[in-house]
């Protein structure tokens, strides 16, 4: 959860670079609270079978899309690409699937984005907390 709120504090932050672990998990996590949500639509009857999504769900979606954008151009980043790399995903099909193969690139090393985050101590990192 901890890499969860750490890309929606970066909510508008496009500089820098994300390792893998935080986009995944990110991914995951909100791929769970969507369906949660769209559950929870269903059962309380705000669920539209006419637009196929929830009154809950869709206000989720939109309020995290930003930080997805954002996550998304610094894990490209983190793999020496550059954030334009993200229009791909219009592309049908071959966008999508090239995209996701790059996002599962190992970090490059230090960039022109900045330092291999694998490599550089940060305190704040979900990564570093002691329970």
């Amino acid at each position: 959860m901890d890499w969860y709120v750490k890309v929606l504090k970066q909510y508008f932050d496009f500089s820098g670079r994300a390792r893998r672990k935080e986009y995944w998990m990110f991914g995951l996590i909100s791929a769970v609270i969507s369906i949660l949500l769209t559950l929870l639509d269903m059962g309380v009857g705000l669920y539209s079978d006419v637009y196929g999504a929830g009154v809950l769900s869709s206000i989720y979606s939109l309020a995290i899309m930003i930080p997805s954008i954002a996550v998304s151009v610094r894990r490209l980043h983190d793999t020496d690409h550059s954030g334009w790399w993200l229009l791909l995903i219009f592309i049908p099909l071959l966008g999508v699937l090239i995209l996701l193969v790059v996002m599962c690139f190992n970090s490059k090393d230090d960039n022109e984005y900045g330092p291999n985050p694998k490599t550089v101590p940060n305190p704040d990192s979900p990564d570093n907390l002691t329970l």
